[in-house]
């Protein structure tokens, strides 16, 4: 049976990895805040930021493990959409603690642990690439996953390492970014709210199965990159949101 480690196994995305894995035969073992609600998801209550607390959350879980096919680093925050001259230090490192010191937490115990890992997706954004108004701390943060995703992959020879934006995801961080936030201000809102109900916006357990659906193409990159899944499930659409031509592979 295949092994997969989660982060973020409560809501949105990571929930719905845990779920669609779980019901695809993997053994799926997730660490999160608040608890997963899945019954064969084998999940720790914890505090990611508590780096104390972690190693030994990660050992009671994870210790025996002979090692894992996959690693889905999924914890992470949004932050308040709005001007970065508005947005306070302490609330830049707030974002940056969840979005990027956690997943360094857990590489360096998975480094210490040495056995087997397959592969290790870190759950990037196109944020970290568009920089659109109004996205500051996330942006900042998501873009410095995709360094760490980068450095790590020399440091893990035989893991392949990519940092994955798994494109828009209809969660409940969706409810604020459609319904409460100022679309006048920040223009990159109207794409969201017109992608909401579409295709466009799955679900998080649609999201889980096109991002399953993926893994084996992300070895077509070198570990360490930062891949968008548009790039292999829309290359035109991807292309319109990034300027860019289709990739030819």
């Amino acid at each position: 049976m295949k092994r997969a480690f989660i982060t973020g196994t409560s809501s949105g995305l990571g929930r719905g990895l845990a779920e669609y894995l779980s019901g695809s035969g993997w053994q799926v073992y997730g660490c999160s805040r608040r608890g997963c609600d899945l019954p064969d998801v084998r999940d720790r209550i914890c505090d990611l930021t508590d780096y104390d607390a972690l190693p030994v959350a990660l050992d009671g879980l994870l210790g025996d493990l002979e090692g894992l096919e996959l690693v889905l680093l999924n914890a992470g925050i949004l932050g308040e959409i709005n001007e970065l001259h508005r947005t306070s230090l302490e609330d830049l490192k707030g974002i940056m603690e969840v979005n990027l010191w956690v997943n360094k937490a857990v590489m360096d115990w998975l480094h210490g642990w040495g056995r087997p890992i397959g592969q290790v997706v870190m759950i990037s954004s196109g944020a970290a690439v568009l920089g659109n108004k109004g996205w500051g701390g996330y942006a900042l943060s998501k873009a410095a996953l995709n360094m760490l995703a980068r450095l790590y992959g020399h440091e893990f020879p035989d893991t392949h390492i990519t940092a994955l934006a798994p494109g828009i995801i209809d969660t409940t961080m969706m409810d604020h970014l459609c319904e409460e936030a100022d679309a006048e201000r920040f223009p990159a809102l109207a794409r969201l709210r017109q992608a909401r109900g579409t295709e466009a916006m799955p679900g998080p357990l649609g999201a889980a199965a096109k991002l399953v659906s993926v893994l084996p193409n992300l070895r077509d990159w070198p570990s360490g990159s930062f891949v968008d899944i548009r790039e292999i499930l829309d290359p035109d659409g991807y292309a319109r949101l990034f300027g860019q031509r289709p990739p030819r592979r």
